[in-house]
């Protein structure tokens, strides 16, 4: 079930999703890489946003 009425995420995938944020941006700052971080935070929300289109198409 999402998190809000807004949003696609439940709160595991939200709180996974800020977490990778926050590591991107340790990153970031440090001048490393961050493409496998955005990816996985990317393939997490293309995964919420097709089970709920799934969902709501019923």
């Amino acid at each position: 079930m999402p998190a809000t009425n807004h949003d696609d995420l439940t709160w595991g995938e939200l709180a996974r999703v800020v977490a990778i944020g926050a590591q991107v941006q340790r990153r970031k700052a440090r001048g490393k890489s961050t493409r496998a971080l955005e990816k996985q935070a990317d393939q997490i929300i293309a995964k919420a946003e097709a089970r709920e289109n799934a969902r709501r198409s019923k």
